[in-house]
């Protein structure tokens, strides 16, 4: 069985939307695009070095259309991207020219890849596909960057739908600049008691 394992960059409040910058996703008038900038620091950049290493990713598509438009043309700042697998979750794409690109439909056949031989699959952004992820209770792990600042209003990481779910701390780093880079996976179900008792 394989793991998923979702990483994603955060605000305080949990809007993940355009981290990359202003243009990345515009939508519902999102005005903030490019929030992490201002972050980045070498701890900062160790981090990420790490969460890039090469591995297979899962991508939901309005994020592979931004990541298509971009990665292939700059692999040189995510060494193996144009060689690791994307499989990207549409109802109205089948194909691509990037290569190494494979498609699906369903959440179910994500539970068949999950299953399926072969390493981790991770997950970047895609807002929508990790919120049908946690109702399915799909994510093994979590790989969050908390940036120290709120925007209000975005796509946000969690709604109502995700599946109640304990997680244990794996790691987690302070870089200077106030990022908090924490890993979890998961730890069965949720257990409630009361203070003190």
């Amino acid at each position: 069985m394989r793991k998923i394992i979702v990483i994603t960059m955060i605000t305080i409040d949990g809007v993940m939307q355009a981290p990359g910058g202003p243009e990345e996703d515009t939508s519902g008038g999102f005005e903030y695009g490019g929030w992490v900038a201002p972050f980045g620091d070498e701890e900062y950049g160790n981090v990420m070095q790490e969460q890039m290493k090469p591995a297979d990713i899962l991508l939901g598509r309005k994020t592979f259309d931004i990541f298509e438009d971009y990665w292939p043309k700059h692999a040189e700042g995510w060494p193996g991207i144009n060689e690791v697998t994307k499989y990207v979750l549409s109802s109205t794409r089948k194909s691509s020219e990037w290569q190494n690109t494979e498609f699906v439909s369903t959440i179910e056949n994500i539970k068949k890849l999950k299953n399926s031989e072969g390493g981790d699959i991770k997950v970047w952004g895609s807002a929508t596909l990790v919120q049908h992820l946690f109702q399915h209770d799909l994510v093994d792990e979590l790989g969050l960057l908390i940036y120290p600042i709120i925007l209000g209003k975005g796509k946000k990481l969690f709604d109502d739908s995700s599946t109640p779910a304990g997680f244990t701390l794996i790691e987690s780093t302070v870089t200077p600049s106030g990022v908090i880079a924490v890993s979890y996976k998961r730890a069965g179900e949720v257990k409630t008691g009361t203070i003190g008792e």
